[in-house]
């Protein structure tokens, strides 16, 4: 099993570590302008209605994790929950989801990297950076999970504090004039900006899955996920409110905290914030990628995938063929791809496996074949069927038809790997 392979030295702490350090990612540099542009100073509420949002799933997660020691996190949970198909499938689309967040936050670090080394994110020097970037990152995770949380926790300290300065000096230089609550923004424009969200606040999800090098993951991982998702959200709505009182351009800026930074910091202040970028996207990369590695392991675990997949080096304890896999498949999508894109992309995959986990949760309380919760839910059903009722309003607002065929692609493709292997793949007794 599992527990034999890995080392279980992780704490609450490095499990808190990764969430914060996953939320915190490009989202909140990058994506306030596109807020802006879209609902207008109606951003922070929408902030407020993603949060509120995210921390009804966050609550499904943090009770359903509660019942699983080992490593897989929601694929783990829909396999118990509703059979094995159902348990590949989330897996397969939340890898993607993983891949499609590792491009869009790569592609975001090329754009603040450029501010320095301009040119950077065109034509092969681009190329260069992301083989060199996915090369670092792999490397990290190849010698030993203790290395890669000693990275995500240096990296995590390290994009909290240009944030907090950030909101800390901007408050003193808000103007109430940029503030504008006239006519409501259109109700499609308003959810499209929630959906634009949950790429902002998703993430807290990646500490449930090395839950198999967790030292205690049933009681670790609800406190890791509740504590993370609070201080985000505060953080988030914070940044918000200061960059809409501190730029008045916000909307049709490119680097929106950076040039708000420059406002009241001068050019300090934007690269003062664009270092705090790339420390926390690179901080991103590696959070990510922990947690991305060890899906194709947790699915060879179980005897979906080859054994292969399984295989953990002799010496670091850490899944070999699971992180080489997943390194080329990002390093191709990366290059293949932009920003806004793989935004979208990753968004509506993770509302499908977010949906999994939140139906699991009343699935689990029927049940007495499982293992009891360490941790239930205040008010759980319920929290079950509103964050499903806002998975669906969130699915139907958006816009299938430019990333729509990709997506049923994926979903395709995960179901015929998953038939073709159990029909001619798979181990026979």
């Amino acid at each position: 099993m599992s527990e034999e392979k890995l080392i279980r030295s992780l704490g609450r702490w490095d499990l808190t570590a990764i969430a914060i350090n996953t939320i915190i990612g490009t989202g909140i540099f990058l994506l306030p302008s596109n807020l802006m542009a879209l609902v207008g100073s109606y951003s922070i509420f929408a902030f407020i209605v993603c949060a509120v949002f995210v921390a009804f799933i966050v609550l499904c997660f943090a009770e359903v994790s509660s019942r699983f020691q080992t490593t897989g996190g929601m694929y783990l949970y829909a396999r118990e929950a509703f059979g094995s198909a159902v348990g590949f499938e989330t897996a397969w689309l939340y890898w993607i989801v993983r891949i499609a967040v590792f491009a869009a936050t790569c592609n975001a670090f090329l754009i603040y990297l450029s501010l320095f080394l301009p040119g950077v994110n065109e034509g092969m020097p681009r190329i260069g950076m992301i083989c060199l970037i996915v090369a670092v990152i792999a490397t990290i995770n190849f010698l030993g999970i203790r290395q890669s949380a000693i990275t995500t926790n240096i990296f995590t300290i390290g994009k909290i504090i240009p944030l907090v300065a950030f909101v800390a000096i901007g408050a003193f230089f808000v103007q109430p004039a940029n503030f504008s609550f006239g006519n409501a923004p259109p109700a499609g424009k308003f959810s499209e900006a929630v959906l634009l969200l949950i790429y902002t606040f998703g993430g807290f999800e990646t500490a449930v899955i090395p839950a198999g090098e967790s030292k205690d993951p049933r009681k670790h991982v609800p406190f890791a996920l509740l504590l993370a998702i609070a201080f985000c959200t505060l953080l988030f709505i914070l940044v918000q409110i200061v960059a809409i009182g501190t730029l008045p351009g916000l909307a049709n800026s490119e680097r929106p905290l950076a040039d708000a930074a420059t406002g009241f910091m001068g050019n300090f202040g934007a690269r003062f914030i664009a270092i705090g970028a790339l420390i926390s996207i690179f901080g991103h990369f590696n959070g990510g990628f922990l947690a991305t590695s060890r899906l194709p392991f947790a699915i060879a675990e179980q005897k979906e995938l080859p054994e292969v997949f399984a295989k953990t080096h002799p010496r670091f304890k850490t899944p070999t063929w699971s992180i080489l896999i997943t390194a080329v498949v990002m390093l191709i999508l990366t290059i293949q791809s932009s920003f806004l894109t793989a935004v979208t992309i990753s968004t509506v995959t993770r509302l499908l496996v977010y949906a999994t986990t939140c139906l699991a949760l009343p699935v689990f309380r029927r049940r007495e074949d499982v293992p009891k919760a360490e941790f239930k839910a205040p008010y759980g059903i319920a929290a079950s069927i509103l964050s499903l009722g806002l998975i669906v309003w969130l699915m139907f607002s958006v816009d299938y038809k430019k990333e729509g065929l990709a997506i049923l692609i994926a979903i395709a493709t995960g179901m015929l790997i998953y038939f073709a292997y159990r029909i001619f793949g798979s181990p026979k007794d």
